[in-house]
């Protein structure tokens, strides 16, 4: 058995996995901002007592945490300094000369400040040149004044970001040793651990985004680990990262920079899981939660995963699934610009106060209030009946607005919900068909506790042809925790051209990355057979700034003939991505990269009971909903009572414990024997 759980915004998930009977047990209970292990503990007592589990079963637990993606976006880190080769303090403010590329047309916009103020930033004299060579011998008092100074400023972390670091760290590392020599306690982050490859920018940024949330995730983790340890003597916890794999957490708090934004990759990881047993390749997810709307796109059973990615604007050089957030959530407030314009977040009323309707103290309305209003969600039927709902106070506050609007409370709820869909959907156009993917050849599942409520109108205003709402969508990301697997990523920057490339030098240098991957995975008791190892190149063109990544065989033997193979597959892959290629040019390569992963146990989903197409054994009551045209009387369907084979013909509502499904007129779904609803858009609503 193991547990999977999920801080978000609002609820934290969790989910319990027995291997042995098939069994999934799941709940949700409400985040605690002042102290998230609060939050965390609650859900793991109800989960233990709705399995009648005891801990002692219990083999791991999987989490996925928002500490380090809140303390990024309140400014909330570690107050850090920065050391760099002297005369190079500067390219944080430096970077690429590109502006933002929300405000690419706004004259006002400016990229973000950076992390580490200018004062906090210290030169040393040392130089290695691009082949790895010392030049200039490191000057270790010019190391001992800069700690000293961060000492006096009550800096708690630093980044050290040298030149060509990532070709010879021995200098970074000789910084380090000086560091902890005078300052023990202190947190030191270097990019030739942290991000050791070319780009001067990306490497610095990195590093000094690890170092600004080291503490604050180690200190989290530490006390999560001390806390399960010592009320359950569970010693085997494992931290979700944004790559997609785990990590023992001991490893992963050293790589902090790693788990922000972890969470949404654990719902991709799920969505790729039940695209596989539903017969879809070719995926968009999304997961709607309280405050955020998480989109990815999946291309023949693969995440997109990229290298290239930022974190609240700033630049981070490390593997990434590209997952898109947008500020369209369930607690999304809804406001009126200075024009008179309806706005849908990205403020939200997150946890506390959260929604009018939670009777929290909550005073804004929300798209969760405008869901309530239009007969969409059950006040009764909440969280399974755990938490009623004030219609009457979700009424007032959407009042408050409509007054405002000239319009009725439902016309503007409805507004509301419109405003929401369409920024969700925008934000679907900008991962997939502004990549020039045709969204006909996509499904779009759909989970979170509010994903279920808005999906079939999204796709049909996309013109997606089908819908997945998968089992348990409102905890779907801590399930897809317990899907991950262990993995670690590491690379190597050899950049040099095709009639350059030394191939014992290339073959020397996978064995060692290798290496490295197969002896961290038996450090944390992976067995060799439990072991998938993948090789890839970063390649481009001579003079292209940016490259494309080649998948290799593992123990690919290079010579002259197989590496012409992988210079044809780069023009392949440059011909699919842009449209076209030029094999005249020249090619280099950039990077070398191997992933170590480490295999965790596959799940297996309990099959439904079969039934007939009639689902009525489901029906609950009918109830008045509002659609475009006003309200509807639709049937209410009880989703724990769905049978394999059920056919479920729009307009009805589908209520689960923890979410609620809307079909609209002509869409029309099918329960399938894993539980999924396999949904079929027909026309626009």
């Amino acid at each position: 058995m193991r547990i999977g759980i999920d801080v978000g915004g609002t609820f934290t998930d969790v989910v319990l996995v027995d291997d042995r009977t098939e069994t999934i047990y799941h709940t949700k209970t409400l985040t605690t901002p002042e102290d998230l292990t609060v939050g965390v503990f609650n859900g793991i007592r109800k989960v233990l007592e709705l399995g009648s589990v005891k801990i002692e079963e219990i083999e791991h637990i999987v989490h996925g945490t928002t500490v380090g993606t809140n303390a990024l976006i309140e400014r909330k880190g570690a107050k850090t300094g920065l050391i760099t080769t002297q005369g190079f303090i500067d390219v944080l403010e430096i970077g690429r000369f590109q502006r933002p590329k929300e405000g690419l047309y706004d004259i006002m916009v400016d990229n973000p400040d950076p992390l580490v103020p200018r004062y906090l930033r210290k030169g040393v004299e040392e130089r290695i040149n691009s082949k790895g060579e010392v030049v200039k011998h490191l000057n270790e008092e010019s190391v001992r004044k800069a700690v000293d100074f961060f000492i006096s400023e009550g800096v708690e972390s630093v980044a050290v970001s040298l030149l060509f670091s990532f070709m010879n760290p021995v200098h970074e590392r000789r910084v380090r040793e000086i560091i902890k020599e005078i300052s023990p306690e202190m947190y030191v982050s270097l990019s030739s651990e942290i991000a050791p490859e070319f780009r001067e920018f990306e490497r610095t940024s990195t590093t000094v985004l690890n170092a600004y949330l080291q503490p604050i995730l180690e200190r989290y983790i530490d006390k999560l680990a001390s806390k399960l340890e010592k009320e359950y003597g569970i010693g085997d916890l494992r931290i979700m990262l944004a790559h997609g794999g785990i990590m023992p957490a001991e490893t992963a708090k050293k790589h902090a920079v790693t788990i922000v934004n972890s969470g949404p990759a654990g719902g991709v990881l799920a969505g790729t899981f039940i695209g596989g047993i539903a017969g879809s390749q070719n995926i968009i997810t999304v997961d709607m939660g309280g405050t955020s709307f998480d989109i990815c796109l999946i291309e023949k059973g693969v995440p997109v995963v990229t290298t290239e990615g930022n974190f609240e604007g700033y630049p981070v050089k490390v593997p990434i699934i590209d997952v898109n957030a947008i500020g369209a959530g369930g607690g999304s407030i809804a406001w009126l610009d200075r024009a008179g314009m309806l706005n849908v977040g990205p403020e939200s009323a997150g946890a506390s106060p959260g929604p009018a309707c939670y009777g929290r103290g909550g005073n804004r309305p929300t798209v969760t209030d405008a869901n309530v209003v239009l007969g969409r969600i059950s006040p009764q039927n909440f969280l399974g009946g755990e938490m009623s709902l004030d219609v009457e106070k979700a009424r007032e506050v959407i009042s408050n607005l409509a007054k405002n609007m000239n319009m009725s409370v439902e016309e503007t709820a409805m507004g509301i919900l419109r405003v929401a869909d369409a920024k969700m959907e925008k934000g679907i156009s900008v991962s997939s068909t502004e990549k020039g993917y045709d969204l006909r050849e996509f499904t779009l599942i759909a989970f979170g506790g509010a994903g279920p409520l808005h999906a079939v109108q999204i796709a049909a205003d996309l013109k997606i042809p089908r819908v997945i709402i998968p089992p348990l969508p409102s905890d779907f990301s801590a399930f897809g925790l317990l899907v991950a697997d262990i993995k670690h990523d590491y690379v190597r920057s050899y950049i040099v051209g095709e009639d350059d490339v030394d191939f014992g030098l290339l073959q020397e240098y996978f064995a060692e990355l290798e290496g490295q991957g197969v002896n961290q995975l038996l450090k944390e008791g992976v067995s060799e057979k439990e072991m998938e190892i993948r090789w890839t190149m970063d390649m481009r063109y001579l003079g292209q700034s940016y490259e494309l990544n080649i998948p290799l065989e593992r123990g690919f033997r290079f010579n002259e003939k197989n590496f012409k193979d992988v210079i044809e597959k780069f023009h392949e892959k440059h011909q699919q991505k842009y449209e076209y290629s030029s094999k005249n040019e020249k090619v280099e390569i950039v990077n070398l990269r191997v992933t170590a992963i480490g295999k965790t146990p596959e799940i297996r989903l309990k099959k439904l009971e079969k039934g007939s197409k009639d689902p009525n054994q489901a029906l609950k009551e009918e109830r008045d909903v509002y659609f475009n045209e006003g309200f509807v009387t639709v049937p209410v369907y009880t989703r724990e009572q769905l049978l394999a084979g059920n056919v479920l013909q729009g307009p009805c509502v589908i209520e689960e414990k923890f979410s609620t499904t809307i079909l609209h007129e002509g869409a029309k779904g099918l329960v399938d024997i894993y539980g999924n609803i396999l949904i079929e858009v027909g026309g626009s609503p």
